[in-house]
């Protein structure tokens, strides 16, 4: 299960940073756009920016110029969308052709469902094989045979062990992480409720250990044996809620660390204030970090791309969950590992409990801070995770 295809899309990214305004707008002169429904039906298609709903609705496969027909819908985003991005995309659709016969091993493993005794699930389990096996045959077509380059220590750098119910969770920042750790510390008996454990206790208290401080066998054990579990959120959505939690509340960590870095590098006349404290960053000038091949600082997992923090077609994940259908996905999950019946996900916001969610109608006032090429921009950065998890394109 080899990430070259991952490596050379995550480079053909990063060149695309770097489009002219002028050659973006061309490609949407030229290109005749049309988006269809997405998987999650309760989420109605809107524009982006100006709320407007559409004339269709949306789904992540886009028709460019004439109908796909009985096209392929993995082959239908791969290509068209990348047809309609830049000239680069002809090298992925190129690429993309050489893993179509490629088998991946091993084979996607049924779940477990002997502890599910009645029908109230049987929505969310129909939309979870979706899922499922929507990522598979993506990763089972571009995906080669070939050795990672990533070593197996760093890929499961991310995923927090419980042994008692044998799951591994892989940390997604910003879809619902904070609540998973309190779930595990519960399922884990450290705690026996998530109601009393603190954010801090949840983060810093080092009570979970991590997939990554075993040793080769025991990796290999877990990895084979244990129900690999993912949470994912919209990228956009993601984005936008990392930026409020980080930049618009006090934080001793990534104002100094990042907002310094950031205000000093993109802010015209900055004053004393801003460029000894960090506070204030814009909206405009986070995504100019975010989208500079020489940022000033690194990146965060708090916007990494989640292709980069899990490695979805190196690690065969059993159970997929969206964070815009967190209840019932974790829930169902928690009834198929046997959970104690009492246990339920919590729903509560931690931090910054008074403001309102990130959502669709909040990721259009940011966006419309900035640039439609800078939209564009965006969406080609995290264009991985927009694919391999289905999400609807975002009118850009």
């Amino acid at each position: 299960m080899g990430l070259f295809l991952f490596m050379y899309l995550q480079d053909w990214i990063e060149e695309q940073h770097t489009v002219s305004e002028e050659k973006i707008q061309q490609h949407a002169t030229n290109q005749n756009f049309r988006f269809y429904s997405s998987e999650e039906p309760e989420r109605k298609p809107k524009n982006w920016v100006t709320g407007e709903k559409l004339d269709k609705p949306r789904k992540a496969l886009i028709e460019i110029g004439h109908s796909q027909g009985d096209a392929d819908p993995i082959l239908g985003m791969a290509g068209s969308l990348t047809t309609g991005l830049s000239e680069e995309s002809q090298k992925i659709k190129s690429l993309l052709k050489q893993f179509r016969q490629v088998n991946l091993p091993p084979v996607l493993r049924p779940l477990n469902k002997t502890l599910i005794k009645s029908n109230h699930w049987k929505t969310t389990d129909e939309m979870q094989e979706k899922r499922r096996s929507f990522l598979y045959d993506f990763c089972k077509r571009y995906t080669g045979k070939s050795r990672p380059r990533t070593h197996l220590t760093r890929m499961v750098s991310r995923i927090y062990v419980e042994d008692k119910h044998k799951v591994l969770y892989c940390e997604v920042p910003k879809a619902g992480c904070s609540n998973w750790k309190r779930v595990l510390m519960v399922l884990s008996g450290v705690a026996d409720s998530a109601a009393n454990i603190t954010h801090d206790a949840a983060h810093y208290g080092k009570h979970l250990r991590k997939l990554d401080s075993y040793n080769l066998k025991g990796i290999h054990k877990r990895l084979k044996t244990y129900t690999k579990v993912i949470f994912v959120r919209d990228p956009m959505e993601r984005l936008v809620s990392a930026f409020r939690d980080k930049f618009e509340h006090p934080n001793s960590y990534y104002h100094p660390v990042f907002g310094k870095a950031i205000i000093k590098k993109y802010r015209l006349n900055a004053d004393r204030v801003a460029l000894a404290t960090g506070s204030g960053v814009k909206f405009k000038e986070f995504i100019q970090y975010l989208l500079d091949s020489h940022r000033p600082v690194g990146m965060d997992t708090h916007w990494e791309q989640i292709s980069q923090l899990c490695y979805p077609c190196a690690i065969n994940y059993d159970y997929i969950g969206k964070f815009e259908t967190l209840g019932d996905d974790a829930n169902y999950f928690l009834r198929l590992i046997g959970a104690p019946e009492g246990l339920t996900f919590p729903n509560f916001k931690d931090r910054h409990s008074s403001e309102k969610r990130t959502n669709l109608e909040v990721v259009r006032q940011y966006l419309a801070e900035i640039s439609a090429t800078e939209r564009q921009q965006i969406y080609n950065f995290y264009y991985l995770d927009y694919l391999m998890f289905n999400y609807s394109v975002p009118y850009v």
